[in-house]
C-alpha cells in the first residue's frame, strides 16, 4: 500500500532536514510534525529555518493528530520514551515506523510497544546537519540506509523504498542492515565523543597525527572488537571507510553531540560509550578510551 501521509516525531536537526525535503517533494499537505501537547504550547509561535528559509512543514499537537501510513522518529535518544507515547494516535492497523535514532536499540524500544510487524530498521549517515539557536544548516544530506528486521512483515521495506524515492531522499536498502547499523554506531562512538569532549569539529577530528584524531580512531577499533564479539562483522576497512565519510564533510561542522555541548543538552553517550562499555563487560573486552569518554562526557554535563 502506497505511503501517502507521513508524520516526523522530533523537530531537531535529523527531523528538520528530512521533514523539509520530503515535503518539498510530495507537498506540504503530505507531511507534519507531531509534538505533545505541553511541547507544542510551549514552541508555538517559534520560527526555525532551514538553510535560512523559514520551515513550512505544519505542526499539529498529538491531541489533533490522526493514523498516517508513516511515522519517522527522529528524537534524540532522551526522548524515545516520550516519543513513543506521543505517537500513538498516528499508529493505525497499517501504519509503517521508521526510527532515525543513533544506536541500535530504538526499533526495539518502539516494538515492544507496537509490535515488529511494520517496524523497519535504519540508520542515517553522511549529513552535515547544524542545528543551534532555531537554525538549521546543512550542505550534506547524507542518506537513510534501511533494511527489514527478523519480523518486519512483506512489503513493509518495499513501501518506505517507494516513499523516500519520491520523496527525494537518498537512501539504500540494505540486505544486511544490522551489520550498517554497527557500523554508525563505531561511526558515532568516534567522532560524536570526540568532538564533545575536545569542543571539535569534524575538520580537527581528522586531523592526522593529532591527539583528537587518536582518540577517534581508539575508540572506533574497541568498538569494533565489540560489534565482533556480538556476531557483527565490522572490519577495518569498515572503519577505513567511516572515516574518509568524516573526512568529506564539511570541516567546521560538527556532530550532535558536539552541538549539545554548545547548547548544554544533555547527550547520547549512554547510546554510545555506555553501549560499548557495557558489552564489553560482557564479553570481557578491554574498552579505555570508551571508559575514558564516558567520564569527560558526564563530567562536562555535570559541570552545566
Amino acid at each position: 500500500m502506497a505511503i501517502e501521509r507521513i508524520a516526523f516525531i522530533g523537530k531537531g536537526a535529523v527531523g528538520l532536514l528530512h521533514a523539509s525535503i520530503m515535503a518539498e517533494h510530495l507537498g506540504y499537505d503530505a507531511v507534519e510534525f507531531v509534538m505533545d501537547d505541553e511541547r507544542f504550547a510551549r514552541h508555538a509561535g517559534e520560527t526555525v529555518t532551514v538553510n535560512g528559509a523559514p520551515c513550512a512543514v505544519p505542526t499539529v499537537p498529538a491531541s489533533a493528530a490522526k493514523p498516517v501510513d508513516l511515522v519517522i522518529l527522529t528524537v534524540k535518544a532522551t526522548g524515545l520514551a516520550q516519543a513513543i507515547d506521543t505517537m500513538e494516535p498516528l499508529v493505525g492497523p497499517g501504519t509503517r515506523i521508521l526510527s532515525l535514532l543513533n544506536g541500535v536499540t530504538s526499533e526495539e524500544a518502539v516494538s515492544a510497544r507496537y509490535g515488529w510487524e511494520h517496524v523497519a530498521l535504519s540508520i542515517t549517515q553522511g549529513m552535515d546537519a547544524v542545528f543551534i539557536d532555531g537554525a538549521l544548516t546543512y550542505t550534506h544530506p547524507g542518506e537513510i540506509r534501511l533494511g527489514a528486521g527478523p519480523l518486519t512483515a512483506a512489503g513493509v521495506i518495499e513501501d518506505i523504498d517507494d516513499v523516500l524515492t519520491r520523496g527525494g531522499i537518498a537512501h539504500t536498502v540494505e540486505t544486511d542492515i544490522r551489520h550498517r547499523m554497527w557500523t554508525k554506531l563505531m561511526l558515532n562512538v568516534g567522532i560524536n565523543q570526540t568532538c564533545m569532549v575536545y569542543g571539535g569539529t569534524y575538520g580537527s577530528a581528522c586531523e592526522e597525527g593529532g591527539e583528537q584524531n587518536r582518540c577517534l580512531v581508539a575508540a572506533m577499533r574497541e568498538a569494533l572488537a565489540v560489534a565482533r564479539a556480538e556476531g557483527v562483522a565490522v572490519t577495518e576497512t569498515d572503519l577505513f571507510e567511516m572515516v574518509a565519510l568524516v573526512a568529506g564533510l564539511d570541516p567546521d561542522g560538527m556532530p550532535s553531540m558536539a552541538q549539545d555541548r554548545v547548547n548544554r543538552r544533555p547527550t547520547e553517550v549512554e547510546l554510545f560509550s555506555g553501549t560499548i562499555v557495557r558489552l564489553a563487560e560482557r564479553h570481557g573486552i578491554l574498552v579505555p578510551q570508551n571508559r575514558w569518554l564516558y567520564d569527560r562526557v558526564r563530567a562536562i554535563e555535570e559541570s552545566w
